[in-house]
């Protein structure tokens, strides 16, 4: 007997049960893992450009900018738990997100205040284009889940109402 195997016979690697079917985890873990990658990405993209915004509407972008950054780390929490308790760990590594995040983002640099509020606007509209979809995913595989899909989708899509708004044209 090894080292290792001896270890492992001392503390056996725990793994959580899922309450559902194998095929019905399947669906709601991907759809979990894949709204896990959106929204740290999310977080990310609102962090560069609350770091990088400029223009005469800073200030008020650059608060709503740590709103969106709050909501979607809080939401990641929520949608990582759920996946660890249906029996599936969330992967939420740098190289994961890297890896496989598609979400449109700010380009290097300074950014001003009306791109911000463009680029914030497009890519929570994705996240909540894809969410929609994972809503409909997870109908008959896990209505928990799905619940917890539509409650995210209700925040993204309120965020993107507030930065929409952002920049809507004066009267000439």
């Amino acid at each position: 007997m090894n080292d290792t195997s001896s270890k492992e016979e001392q503390h056996p690697m725990t793994v959580v049960k899922s309450t559902l079917p194998d095929e019905a985890r399947r669906v709601s873990c991907e759809a979990l893992q894949d709204t896990l990658v959106d929204l740290l990405g999310l977080s990310l993209i609102g962090k560069q450009a609350h770091w990088n915004v400029v223009g005469p509407r800073f200030r008020s972008i650059h608060l709503q900018l740590d709103e969106v950054v709050s909501a979607a780390r809080a939401q990641a929490d929520t949608v990582a738990e759920r996946a660890a308790a249906l029996g599936v760990p969330p992967d939420g590594r740098p190289e994961t997100i890297a890896k496989v995040f598609s979400l449109p983002a700010p380009a290097q640099g300074w950014l001003r205040d009306t791109e911000a509020v463009r680029v914030m606007t497009e890519a929570l509209g994705a996240a909540v284009a894809r969410l929609r979809e994972r809503i409909d995913a997870t109908e008959k595989a896990d209505l928990v889940t799905q619940d917890l899909l539509i409650s995210i989708t209700a925040e993204l899509e309120k965020q993107r109402w507030m930065f929409e708004a952002e920049n809507v044209p004066g009267e000439s």
